[in-house]
C-alpha cells in the first residue's frame, strides 16, 4: 500500500511513539496516541503540508492520551478509541497529568468508542481494531494487512510486553491478548510499539522473554 506513510514522534520525557499516518495522494492525516509535545507532531504537520482529519488513541494512559483533547480542539477533528473499559483512564486524565506535573492536560469522551473486530478508516485506508486487554483493560491495536503494520501502543515491546502493575493490569489477560490476537498475523507485520524500536510479530514470537512460542510448548 504505496499511498499509506506513517511517520514516528517521540513525545512525552517517556517518548512515547505518536505516529503520523498519512495518505500520500491525498495529504491526510491522523495522529496515533499524540500524549504530549503537541508543537511536534504539529511542526510535523506544517512541514509536510498535511491536514489532520482523525486522532486514534489505543488507551487512555497519560503519554498516550494526555494531549488528545487539546489536539483536536485545535483541528477540529475527532477522536476515535479507546474501548470504553479504559473509560475511567481517560476521563482521569486531568488528575494524572496534575500527579505527573503536566500541565494542560484535559479530560475527554472519544467522538467514537472502539471495539474488537470494529475498523477505523483514514481516506479508504482501513485498519483492523483489536481489543488486547492486559497493561490497561481498555487497550486496542491498529492493524493494517496490505502494509503489514501495527500500532501496539504498550501491549508488546522489542523483547517486552507491557506493564501489568498498575490500575486493572493484568498480566494474564496481556499473555492471551498477544498470543491469541496479534499471534495470528503474519509474522512479517513490522509493529510499533509504544516506547522503543520496531520489530515484528515474527520476531517476537521467536526470542521474547515473556511471550515467546517456545515458552507454550508442552
Amino acid at each position: 500500500m504505496e499511498n499509506l506513510k506513517v511517520a514516528i514522534i517521540p513525545v512525552t520525557p517517556l517518548m512515547q511513539n505518536s505516529c503520523v499516518i498519512w495518505n500520500e495522494n491525498t495529504k491526510n492525516a491522523a495522529v496515533t496516541d499524540p500524549g504530549g509535545d503537541l508543537d511536534k507532531i504539529n511542526d510535523f504537520l506544517s512541514k509536510n503540508n498535511l491536514n489532520l482529519v482523525k486522532i486514534f488513541i489505543t488507551h487512555g494512559h497519560l503519554d498516550h492520551a494526555g494531549g488528545a483533547f487539546n489536539l483536536s480542539q485545535e483541528h477540529d477533528v475527532k477522536i476515535e478509541g479507546p474501548h470504553p473499559d479504559d473509560e475511567f483512564l481517560i476521563s482521569g486524565l486531568e488528575d494524572q497529568g496534575k500527579m505527573y506535573g503536566v500541565p494542560g492536560t484535559k479530560n475527554f469522551l472519544p467522538d467514537r468508542w472502539l471495539d474488537d473486530g470494529d475498523k477505523i478508516e483514514l481516506d479508504g485506508i482501513s485498519f483492523d481494531v483489536y481489543h488486547c486487554p492486559g497493561h490497561t483493560p481498555g487497550h486496542v491495536v491498529f492493524h493494517q494487512a496490505d502494509a503489514k503494520i501495527a500500532i501496539v501502543g504498550d501491549v508488546l515491546f522489542q523483547g517486552s510486553i507491557g506493564r501489568t502493575d498498575l490500575p486493572r493490569g493484568n498480566t494474564q489477560s496481556l499473555i492471551d491478548s498477544i498470543r491469541n490476537k496479534l499471534w495470528k498475523l503474519d509474522d512479517d507485520t513490522t509493529f510499533v510499539p509504544g516506547h522503543g524500536p520496531l520489530s515484528t510479530f515474527g520476531q517476537e514470537k521467536k526470542t521474547n522473554p515473556y511471550v515467546a512460542d517456545q515458552l507454550f510448548k508442552d
